[in-house]
């Protein structure tokens, strides 16, 4: 079993940045596959970045390439979302996942879950 607790949200402003840290505990003897989704208000859970379990590999969603960064430090068993250039439309509650297999854009293809970071920004 693997928990994950992302932090870092928060208020920005449109133009700023901010980091989200996603840390797992418990049987992390293995590593897994991270993606990062996000959910606005009103609106379905939608798929933004992921890395595969070494970071030799990463991909993102159109809307968020070029302006956020995904990384991983296996050592510390964390991994993280740089978003840069944030707009308001970036706005949602952002959960990171794992799956020691999918390495997928779909949620259900990852079995752990965080409970969300609130991501609010201010045009």
């Amino acid at each position: 079993q693997v928990q994950l607790a992302e932090s870092g949200g928060g208020l920005a402003q449109s133009g700023g940045s901010l980091r989200l840290s996603c840390a797992a505990s418990g049987r992390t003897d293995s590593t897994y596959n991270v993606g990062w989704f996000r959910q606005a208000p009103g609106k379905e859970r939608e798929f933004v970045a992921t890395i595969n379990r070494s970071g030799s590999s990463t991909y993102y969603a159109d809307a968020v390439k070029g302006r956020f960064t995904i990384s991983r430090d296996n050592a510390k068993n964390t991994v993280y979302l740089q978003m840069n250039s944030l707009k308001a439309e970036d706005t949602a509650v952002y959960y990171c996942a794992a799956d020691p297999w999918s390495f997928g854009v779909r949620d259900y293809e990852y079995h752990y879950w965080g409970q969300g970071t609130q991501v609010t920004v201010s045009s």
